[in-house]
């Protein structure tokens, strides 16, 4: 399939998709005029973005799936060994798509090595070696499906996620070893689905640990094709809650504590989100407060953001309180399928369960606006971002607590918005800092890409934020080329970064595949054969993708990436 260059990078070429793509734009002008003014200005005018503006009010985000709790179990048992296998997998490609269909965002398994254990054992199965061998070819062709189906909305692959690590059955770890060790020896070509392996000691993370070699496994798969990424389960942030109950849906999406009594994220999801552009108020402010020292930028600064956060959460909430009152009839795949953490019966019910998030982009730019200096480059500044962040994270709280709904500071990834936002500020200022030829935003609170900081220092750097975005967040390692074999290498990265606070962990490096031998590293021209016909794949916002369908902003970001 043709790759589109639009705002989302999964995008294939189909006659489907460009009638959903058409309908698509019609809804979303809809949606725009049924908001008040101020409201469809903030978004039109880049304020802010309204994320999965199509779904407004028909449907959620994301969601981790509680596939445990009403599995068919009977129906499998009454099947032979084979069958048993081959329809538990067919069971979870159609589970998938069905669900992919009816929300707009990620969809995740929490446990997806314990989970898929404990329905073997439920459903009779028979742990032979030649069963283990048809597991794992089931296995590899679950992944051939999540990469090379593009079947969502006629254009797009599905957004799934695997959590594993944690394993406490033989089983279980023979399917977390499974899953890597598929993935890895299916080649560069294939770069999905999502895995997350969750560290945690007493688990995984230290020598001695049931499921060290589990680790060592997932970090030299890591050296070679950017995945597994990393939940790391003894941060500040997390270490309070078991292992067992987090989970990473999409690019770094967190669910914080329910207020709705169900502890962590299984069959719990986001409703929406909406991000707020920081370097537009900061921008504003600079120019209307030029003369002002910078604490007095900083507080109007703040200020401002509040005035528009008081809309946006209005937004929000018209959008929650929308998607609650439509009828379970318009949700038959949830109500059949029953993955969230109660009954799908009555939708306001079930999403009370998930979470509003309130996001952001471009902390770094808006920072350097309004005094000059990046804010990771003298202490100050850095307390000023800290300070910063902490007041969007409390505002959330006190919507959280004002309106009795799970509101969290999210993180977000900036894959279309990185560009937008720019797009529309050039021609609206010019600011005696340069922040517009680079042609992107930095995503939330990340340091510049091009900064060239040492990767310890960029952990430590960006650590401290993690625990304050309490709707999702994730910290890059940017490396000049694959770390091949280099497992003790990158174990170290990750002990700094959860003791720097990080909460969840990606490590990024050039990869170009030649199309016509198979020859993969970092080139223009293939050195093997000197095709020209290169495929090279980057981290786009929490997914690996092909560069070639990135929007402008990310592939300016790309281009101005350097090695930490």
């Amino acid at each position: 399939m043709k790759q589109l260059i639009n705002d989302n990078a999964a995008n294939r070429s189909s006659y489907v998709g460009e009638v959903y793509n058409l309908g698509a734009k019609q809804k979303k002008n809809e949606i725009l005029n049924h908001l008040s003014i101020e409201e469809r200005n903030l978004h039109i005018d880049g304020y802010i973005h309204i994320h999965d503006l199509d779904a407004f009010g028909l449907t959620y985000n994301c969601l981790t799936f509680d596939i445990l709790r009403n599995f068919p179990y009977e129906k499998f048992k009454q099947a032979s060994g084979i069958r048993k296998i081959t329809y538990l997998f067919g069971y979870l490609k159609t589970l998938f798509a069905d669900m992919g269909n009816e929300q707009s965002g990620g969809m995740a398994l929490a446990n997806f090595d314990d989970d898929l254990a404990s329905i073997l054992e439920k459903i009779d199965f028979e742990d032979t070696p030649s069963n283990r061998e048809l597991v794992a070819s089931n296995i590899a062709d679950l992944i051939i499906w999540c990469n090379d189906t593009h079947t969502r909305m006629g254009q797009t692959s599905y957004y799934v996620t695997f959590n594993i690590g944690l394993a406490h059955s033989d089983l279980a770890k023979f399917i977390a070893f499974t899953l890597i060790d598929e993935f890895q020896k299916l080649g560069s070509t294939i770069y999905k689905p999502n895995i997350v392996f969750k560290v945690a000691k007493g688990v995984n993370r230290f020598a001695g640990d049931r499921n060290f070699d589990l680790f060592n496994k997932s970090l030299l798969c890591t050296a070679q094709k950017m995945i597994p990424t990393y939940l790391l389960c003894d941060c500040e942030g997390d270490k309070h809650v078991r292992p067992e109950k987090l989970s990473v849906m999409g690019c770094r999406t967190r669910v914080v504590d329910d207020l709705y009594g169900h502890e962590g994220a299984i069959g719990r999801g986001n409703i929406c989100c909406a991000s707020i552009n920081l370097p537009r108020l900061a921008l504003e402010i600079d120019k209307s407060h030029k003369n002002e020292s910078i604490i007095q930028k900083y507080d109007f600064f703040l200020k401002k953001w509040k005035e528009v956060a008081k809309t946006t959460s209005e937004i929000l909430l018209k959008r929650y309180s929308a998607t609650c009152n439509r009828d379970a009839n318009d949700f038959p795949i949830n109500f059949n399928r029953q993955m969230w953490c109660v009954p799908f019966q009555n939708p306001k019910e079930t999403f009370k369960h998930g979470t509003i998030s309130l996001g952001y982009i471009g902390l770094s730019e808006a920072i350097e606006v309004l005094t000059g200096v990046r804010f990771y480059e003298d202490k100050a500044t850095y307390d000023m971002a800290i300070s910063f962040v902490k007041a969007m994270r409390k505002e959330c709280d006190e919507l959280r607590s004002k309106y009795n709904l799970n509101f969290s500071l999210l993180a977000s990834s900036g894959e279309y918005i990185s560009g937008r936002f720019v797009d529309i500020d050039k021609k609206l200022f010019t600011p005696t800092i340069d922040i517009f030829s680079k042609g992107f935003y930095t995503n939330s609170f990340h340091i510049n890409v091009d900064s060239g900081i040492p990767a310890r220092k960029k952990l430590e750097i960006e650590g401290p934020f993690h625990i304050l975005n309490n709707g999702g967040s994730i910290s890059y390692i940017e490396l000049n080329e694959a770390p091949i074999g280099n497992d003790e290498g990158l174990r170290e990265l990750v002990e700094i970064a959860i003791s720097s606070g990080v909460h969840y962990l990606g490590i990024n490096f050039p990869k170009d595949i030649c199309k016509d031998c198979g020859y993969t590293g970092i080139f223009d021209d293939c050195p093997s054969c000197g095709s020209t016909d290169i495929t090279r794949i980057r981290r786009v916002s929490g997914y690996l993708e092909i560069l070639d369908g990135f929007t402008n902003g990310k592939k300016n970001e790309v281009r101005s990436r350097k090695n930490n």
